[in-house]
Formats: C-alpha cells, structure tokens, sequence
C-alpha cells in the first residue's frame, strides 16, 4: 500500500461519516426496497423540520467523533430545494465537528436534473456552493426498455445530459449506479451499459448484480411468470466482464461492486465496510458508533415525524454486538474490501488466529479458487467476489 494510500486509510478510520435519509421520489421503481414514499412539498417540509430537531437533540454519542463525510441518500435527495439542504447541513456543522474539505454526497434522479433546463442547472449550482462536491446517481441502464421496465423516470438520453449539467455546475467527483442481470437482459446490452459509462468517465462506478427483494412489484413479476428469472451463468459472466472492461479502462476495483479512478474511492462509503462509525438521521436510518453499538430509526416517514414533534427518540431498535457478533462482521466486511482482510490487526483485535481457527475452511476455499492468502492479507479472487456469500458463509 502506497504512502498517499495510508494516509487515506488513515484519515477514514480517524473519523465518522454522517448519513441523511431523505424518503422522496418522484415514483417507485419495480426493485426498490428501500423505505422511500411520494414527494409531496408539504410533508417534505414536515420532514426537513423534524430532520433538523433530530440533529440539533442528538445524543447517542458522548463524544461524537469528528466527521469527514455527510451523505444525503435516499430516495432522491435532490427533490428537496436547496433552502431545505442548507438548513439540514447547517444543523450538521452546528451538532458535529465537520473538517475541511469533507466529502459531501448527493444522491441524485437523471429526470429531476438536466442540461435543458435552466432551473434546474441553477439548482445544481446552487448545490455545489452549498458544498455538495460529490453527486451520486442512478443510472441504472441506458436502455429504455429496461428504464421502463424498472419504473424508472428518466430516458436514457437524460443519463449523458446530467452527468454535462453536474460538470458545469463544478461537479469533479460523479458516480454512477449501473445494474446488470436484469430481466431479459444479454451481455452484449450489458456491455453496451459499460461502453457508455465509460465513454463519459466518471470518478466513480457502483455496478450492481440485480437483487431481486421479496415483497417488490419486480419480484411479483417473476414469480408470476410476467419477466424471466435471472439466469445465474449469465449473471457470472456480466461480472467476469465488467471487472475486465472497467478495470482496463484505468479503474480500481476497490470493493467487490466499487470502481473508481485512482484515489477517488468514496471514503463515506468505506466507513461501512472498514467498521469506523457513522451516524445516521432520518427515518429508517441506520448508525454504529464504531466499537458494539447499533441502532436505527423509525423506517415509516410519517411515523418518524410523530415522534420527533413529540419530543421522542425516533430509534426503533438497538443492537450490543457481541465478540462473536463483531469477529464474524470483520471478516465479512472486511473481505468485501479488494485490498483483503489484515490478519495481523484481526489476531490483535481478537485474540484468535483466523487462519488456525479456520484453516480446514481456507483450504478449501483456495483450492477453489476463491481466496488467496498473502503474508498476512487474506483477499477474495476475482471468482471469490463473484460467489463472496458463499466465503462469507464459510468463515461465519
């Protein structure tokens, strides 16, 4: 790992990342299982004000690190106005110690931001002064079949005309987040999706397997015949090809779904699978404050609201991990990363030798070609990122 790495390393694990629920869309797609509801800019006003009390009465934390990243996801932030985004961050900078230069996310709809029109090129602008200096958005696919499909708002011309209007709105950090395996969908449109990405080039690329989530109208759909299952052969050759195809066009293949261009990881991003905390508002939100704690929200939008106006703790549900609990969420999170799990630091943690304790299971596991061990890394193969649950499964 070069010095500029472990200084990055460094910087990640030293402080926390601060997530922001925002609910809204404009529609529901067919595969989403997130807690998301309707835009209305009433209640979304309602929800902004119960946002902020919730922040400025925080206290999970004692001595709440500092943090270096804020993420709006969602739902799609960027429904909210920028008014209603200022208010949010500035209850942010009031409650937490934000540093310099922190990496500020925004999820955001190519429907809801375009080059074509001016108010909302203005909005985007008014985005990047408020701080926002990294815009997420889910692209999906550039088919309009499968953006139809999918539920999907945008066309797949409004992809390349966002990413246009985020760069002349001062956006130099963009993500997009593309599916492959989805209903129907051949190697070749899979290949067109990367082609097309990569033509524009962003810092970042989330590409996704689809995961079909029970109770969804997409997995309605196919277990009434109305869209073909997913063929899992097909689906293993879409990985195999788009880590080949995304890394020979100059990017780091950080996480088993995370791409990016040299030192443009998403350091928020990161602070999940590396176990640094985080620290979550909003309804359905989750956090962990980095040693054995979790909690997370009230998932209902006008529930959460009723309890904030009402002077109560919004949090729904608190978890102690216990050693075991916190040995096996360090391997499966840890692994997730490229760069493999430290064996020294687990051992120093722990108290246990992971290749001792496992040894029967790694062997195993090398001999079918999905892990490998270096010195004292233990990392997945290109063929363990594709069938990661099943080494997970093994070493839980």
């Amino acid at each position: 790992m070069n010095r500029c790495n472990l200084r990055n390393l460094w910087k990640t694990m030293n402080y926390a990342g601060v997530y922001i629920h925002i609910p809204f869309c404009r529609s529901r797609c067919s595969y989403c299982a997130f807690a998301t509801s309707m835009y209305e800019s009433n209640f979304a006003e309602r929800y902004v004000r119960a946002l902020v009390r919730e922040i400025e009465r925080w206290a999970e934390v004692e001595s709440p690190r500092a943090a270096d990243t804020i993420y709006f996801g969602g739902g799609t932030p960027s429904l909210l106005s920028p008014t209603q985004i200022e208010q949010i961050l500035k209850a942010v900078h009031d409650r937490f110690p934000v540093i310099k230069g922190a990496e500020i996310t925004m999820e955001m709809n190519p429907a809801s931001v375009t080059s074509s029109d001016e108010l909302s090129n203005q909005k985007l602008r008014d985005f990047r002064r408020l701080g926002i200096n990294r815009a997420s958005f889910g692209a999906q696919t550039f088919d309009d079949r499968e953006l139809r499909q999918l539920g999907r708002t945008h066309t797949a011309a409004e992809i390349p005309s966002t990413f246009r209007a985020l760069r002349a709105a001062g956006f130099r950090n963009i993500n997009f987040d593309l599916i492959a395996g989805l209903p129907g969908q051949t190697l070749s449109g899979w290949q067109g999706n990367l082609d097309a990405a990569l033509q524009l080039r962003p810092e970042h690329l989330s590409l996704y397997l689809l995961d079909v989530h029970e109770g969804t109208p997409l997995a309605d759909q196919i277990s009434r015949g109305m869209r073909p299952k997913l063929d899992d052969d097909l689906a293993a050759e879409m990985y195999r090809f788009m880590i080949d195809e995304v890394t020979a066009a100059g990017y780091k293949h950080y996480e088993i779904s995370n791409f990016c261009l040299p030192g443009l990881e998403s350091t928020h991003n990161t602070k999940y699978w590396t176990g640094n905390p985080y620290y979550g508002f909003g309804c359905s939100a989750h956090s962990y404050d980095g040693a054995r704690r979790r909690w997370s929200n009230e998932r209902d939008a006008a529930k959460y609201c009723g309890l904030i106006e009402g002077a109560h703790s919004p949090v729904v549900e608190r978890t102690n991990l216990s050693e075991e609990d916190a040995r096996s969420e360090s391997i499966f999170l840890g692994l997730r990363l490229m760069r493999g799990l430290d064996l020294k630091a687990y051992r120093s943690r722990f108290g246990s030798n992971l290749r001792e304790k496992y040894a029967s299971d790694l062997a195993h596991l090398s001999d079918a070609g999905l892990v490998e061990i270096d010195r004292e890394v233990l990392r997945l193969t290109k063929r363990g990122a594709l069938l990661s649950n099943e080494v997970f499964a093994a070493l839980a």
